[in-house]
């Protein structure tokens, strides 16, 4: 079986594959080379890269939010043991499927339990996967005291535990380094023949659809541009990237943040879908952008 995400993810790669597969440079990945990708989230690209590139000979992912690597580690290391709390919570959760109150405690009583973070990590990301697999759209937001706060989303009887897919990831992960931190630090992995994907909190579009609550530090325009100043200096070292983020343009077309910011660089706009929205009316296409040092 290929891996695929184990987590429903905002702003998950996986629409997007094609036009960067469109975009990868060739002269990299025709021989022996290193992937990091320092946001990784829900990791659409990384399985897809270590599906479709046999000759990639070490993978590094960083995330700086501590409750999804400490997932990636669990899978990793600790499968069978998730699988097996998982299975047991998708059975008491389905049970109740018909009783919204009943739902709603079980649901409320696992993210308080979450929020506490005293559990081991393995029983700490089956709680995660759990929210995730049954909260509103799936989506991951905390408050500034790092406390998940997403309400029960609607799902009748939604997957929890899928497990040959967390047993595909658990395999592929045995060659993946899993970094948690400031994407700064994944500089000192790269060598000679490096290629870097970026997927960083997206610029919000507008006050409404700031999803990028991902982490009790807000990754605002001053992170934006200290992310440039990083592909700068991969630039300069002679690395090779691909960026994806908002085009906030495409939504005010006076708005240049981007096409001034990275204006040295290639500026790609490509089609892509809004998938989170409460108004099912306002989800559909949009632009963003992929921006590459890649000629």
């Amino acid at each position: 079986m290929i891996a695929k995400p184990f987590l429903k993810w905002a702003g998950g790669k996986t629409q997007l594959i094609e036009q960067i597969k469109n975009n990868l440079p060739q002269n990299t990945m025709n021989k022996p080379f290193t992937y990091v990708e320092p946001f990784v989230g829900s990791g659409a690209v990384l399985f897809w890269m270590i599906e479709n590139f046999p000759n990639m000979k070490r993978a590094i992912i960083n995330d700086i939010n501590t409750d999804l690597t400490n997932s990636y580690l669990t899978i990793k290391n600790d499968v069978e043991n998730l699988i097996d709390i998982l299975t047991k919570w998708e059975k008491e959760y389905h049970k109740i499927a018909e009783n919204q109150d009943k739902k709603k405690e079980y649901y409320y009583e696992k993210r308080t339990l979450f929020n506490t973070r005293k559990s081991n990590q393995t029983k700490q990301t089956a709680l995660f996967i759990f929210l995730n697999r049954t909260c509103f759209n799936g989506l991951y937001r905390v408050n500034r005291k790092n406390e998940f706060n997403v309400p029960i989303g609607s799902y009748k009887k939604p997957q929890i535990c899928n497990e040959p897919n967390l047993r595909a990831v658990s395999k592929v992960l045995q060659n993946v380094e899993i970094l948690n931190g400031d994407y700064s630090k994944t500089l000192k992995y790269a060598d000679e023949n490096t290629f870097f994907y970026f997927d960083p909190p997206y610029k919000p579009l507008s006050e409404t659809s700031s999803f990028n609550s991902y982490s009790k530090d807000a990754f605002d325009d001053a992170e934006q541009i200290r992310l440039k100043e990083f592909c700068e200096l991969l630039n300069q070292k002679g690395h090779q990237w691909i960026l994806s983020n908002s085009d906030v343009k495409g939504k005010n077309p006076k708005d240049n943040f981007f096409d001034d910011l990275y204006a040295t660089f290639n500026i790609l706009r490509v089609n892509a879908r809004r998938s989170i929205n409460a108004n099912p009316q306002k989800r559909g296409k949009l632009t963003e952008l992929l921006i590459t040092n890649i000629l």
